[in-house]
């Protein structure tokens, strides 16, 4: 028997704003109803809280009951993002932005994945699969699970990013499952 638990994740959505009429109606008939809608800065997304029995069966249902809903609604991307700033890894892991600038610097422990975007800017944005990656590797967070999480969200983001559906499918067969 598996066992289900609940996962939370953000579905940013596409192709959509404010402004579609029906589109509660629409997302809670196409089986969104484990989900709170939100509109940030023109964004639409939604919040979910759905049970399963793994992370990627909870994300790929909602990303396929979004496709199906009535409003021709599609996903961006899925959240939590890959990329994070000093802060957000610090929030993430429930530790002091100190702990974690001690880190970076290389003053306690050494070899710290290197920022892979806006490397020359005040708050440059780190992958945080390689990140966790990291923790783990170095024992400072013994849950293989969050390593395998932080995976999960890197592939199927790249996926639904990719314009070519060819090479989408060759990201871990994930858009595939997609699919409706």
């Amino acid at each position: 028997m598996n066992k289900t638990r609940i996962y939370q994740f953000t579905l940013v959505l596409k192709n959509i704003d404010a402004t579609i009429s029906n589109m509660e109606d629409s997302f809670y008939e196409a089986g969104c109803d484990d989900a709170l809608i939100n509109f940030r800065n023109g964004a639409v997304y939604l919040e979910f809280d759905r049970e399963s029995s793994s992370l990627e069966e909870a994300v790929i249902s909602a990303i396929k009951d979004v496709k199906s809903a009535s409003i021709e609604a599609d996903v961006a991307s899925v959240a939590p993002d890959n990329l994070v700033t000093e802060s957000e890894i610090a929030s993430r892991l429930n530790k002091s932005r100190q702990t974690v600038s001690l880190w970076i610097k290389g003053e306690r422990r050494k070899s710290f994945p290197h920022p892979v975007m806006r490397v020359s800017e005040k708050s440059p944005l780190w992958n945080w699969h390689e990140v966790v990656t990291w923790l783990f590797k170095n024992k400072l967070i013994d849950d293989k699970e969050k390593v395998e999480e932080a995976l999960f969200f890197a592939n199927i983001n790249a996926a639904l990013e990719e314009p070519d559906k060819k090479t989408r499918k060759i990201r871990h067969g994930l858009l595939e499952r997609i699919a409706i």
